[in-house]
């Protein structure tokens, strides 16, 4: 099936990698770029492959609420939504703020609340979480809060925020369409990727599900795992990741067969209290 996919932050390092094998797949996408300067460079990822890449020239920036991202959507009329963007440490806190916590959060929404998406996919980052897991060391979990707590608290705050507010709702059209009979590949898919520190090492194996925190992931690898996860049914939740060993696509359909799904001894009443603040 050709899918037609929203790819935000389509200049991005992971999106360009990205974008020729979506392309690759038969799949549609529509690439969401800050500014036309960087149009050729989108283009050029095509390289003649079978599906259909368009560009949507259009800041996150302005993308300040709900309505403002259900607008693209309905422009863009996506059944599959990935969200590569970030402010990448630019312009400060409020920019990050801005970026990362309030138009992640406006496109999680409006894709949520709109019936004909049945995916979205957020690419964040393995440390971010409220609650240390039972699987982390007491090193790993030192090593979490440093990075949340002094290295970037506000690039955490943003992330797990948006990371939460996924959660929520997603959990919650998911047992919705449960409940009116939708068969489980037909309902809503809500997926956080979680990549330790990028490399922009050559892509190689991964480890993914319950595993660390301390390690690095190749950028290659990221986008190779994108979209193995789209294209696997059932993968929702959280995946964390990290260069390791095994074949990306065999991780993603272990992962997905165990049911594994790192979220797990984080508290969901008050993500679910947070998210609705938002």
């Amino acid at each position: 099936m050709a899918h037609n996919i929203l790819l935000i932050g389509g200049h991005g390092k992971v999106a360009q990698l990205l974008t020729p094998l979506l392309l690759a797949r038969s799949w549609n996408v529509l690439s969401m770029i800050r500014s036309a300067d960087q149009k050729n460079t989108i283009e050029s990822l095509k390289q003649g492959q079978p599906g259909k890449l368009d560009v949507l020239v259009s800041s996150v920036e302005d993308v300040q609420s709900e309505a403002d991202a259900q607008k693209i959507i309905e422009q863009v009329k996506p059944d599959w939504v990935i969200w590569t963007a970030g402010a990448g440490g630019r312009g400060g806190a409020p920019r990050t703020m801005a970026i990362d916590r309030d138009a992640a959060v406006s496109f999680t929404k409006a894709s949520i609340h709109t019936p004909s998406v049945k995916k979205f996919l957020t690419v964040s980052y393995i440390s971010s979480r409220r609650n240390k897991p039972s699987w982390w060391s007491g090193e790993d979990w030192d090593s979490a809060l440093k990075v949340n707590n002094e290295v970037l608290p506000t690039y955490f705050q943003a992330k797990v925020a948006a990371d939460e507010v996924l959660t929520v709702l997603s959990k919650e059209r998911f047992d919705a369409e449960a409940k009116k009979g939708v068969p489980e590949n037909e309902r809503f898919h809500g997926i956080s990727l979680r990549p330790g520190a990028l490399t922009s090492a050559k892509a190689g194996g991964v480890k993914m599900g319950k595993i660390t925190c301390r390690g690095s992931v190749s950028r290659e690898t990221v986008a190779q795992a994108i979209a193995a996860v789209l294209e696997t049914d059932g993968a929702r939740g959280w995946i964390d990741m990290l260069d390791g060993d095994d074949d990306v696509g065999a991780a993603v359909k272990k992962v997905v067969k165990d049911g594994v799904d790192s979220v797990e001894d984080e508290d969901f009443e008050g993500m679910k209290e947070r998210a609705a603040k938002l």
